[in-house]
């Protein structure tokens, strides 16, 4: 039985990298970085034995699920296309305030979107608005900002 949800775990290119990213550009704060080689680490993550794991963890602002960021040392890592119709690949929602005033601040600061913020007309956030975003992995992001007397869902 699931009886709840610790963190959701990234690959990245580059781990400062995506940790400057998401403490500058969402207001995430990194609470931890540690390595990890250990001979059980290298076999969960099915590298043994020569994976090294660089780690982050970062608290999301406002939710009770941390951010881990990982980059893989001592293995071959290949890009994938991490657009969202792509069996394999994921994204993770976060609730916002100010979806206009967000999306222009990240707009100039060069972040990329996979369209302007839309109005949802139907489903279960009708009424709310909404984008996809990508940080610098091309990982997406889906920030909502969610009517005031209307819970997600």
């Amino acid at each position: 039985m699931i009886t709840g949800c610790d963190h959701i775990g990234i690959q990245v290119r580059d781990l400062d990298r995506s940790v400057r990213f998401y403490e500058d550009a969402l207001g995430f704060t990194c609470t931890d970085r540690f390595t990890k080689s250990e001979p059980y680490v290298q076999r969960v993550v099915g590298y043994y034995p020569d994976v090294i794991l660089d780690i982050a963890m970062l608290r999301i602002p406002g939710a009770g699920v941390e951010l881990e960021i990982l980059q893989y040392r001592g293995v071959d890592g290949v890009p994938i296309d991490p657009a969202t119709a792509n069996p394999g690949t994921a994204h993770f929602c976060l609730f916002v305030d100010d979806l206009g005033e967000l999306y222009d601040r990240l707009v100039a600061q060069g972040v990329e979107f996979v369209s302007p913020p839309e109005a949802a007309i139907a489903g279960p956030i009708a009424g709310q608005r909404l984008v996809y975003m990508k940080d610098p992995d091309g990982i997406r992001i889906e920030l909502v900002e969610r009517c005031r007397a209307q819970p997600y869902g």
